[in-house]
């Protein structure tokens, strides 16, 4: 799993055995940020065909421990 970049406790990183598309992944204190979100945005985007809206995250996340 190479991580890319650490900013204040936030990973970006990809695992070695990773798939296409080409994508990474946020952890923030062992948890992934917003997954469930994540992945609707992808399924309405390539298997839905449906634009996806950019969202500024002007806030501090409430991490959730179902995500990790």
């Amino acid at each position: 799993m190479p991580k890319l970049y650490e900013y204040f406790g936030l990973i970006v990183m990809f695992y070695a055995n990773e798939h296409e598309p080409i994508h990474v992944h946020g952890k923030f204190q062992g948890r992934e940020l917003r997954a469930g979100e994540i992945i609707a945005k992808w399924i309405d985007f390539f298997v839905l065909h449906k634009p996806v809206k950019s969202e500024l995250i002007s806030r501090r996340l409430k991490l959730n421990p179902s995500t990790s």
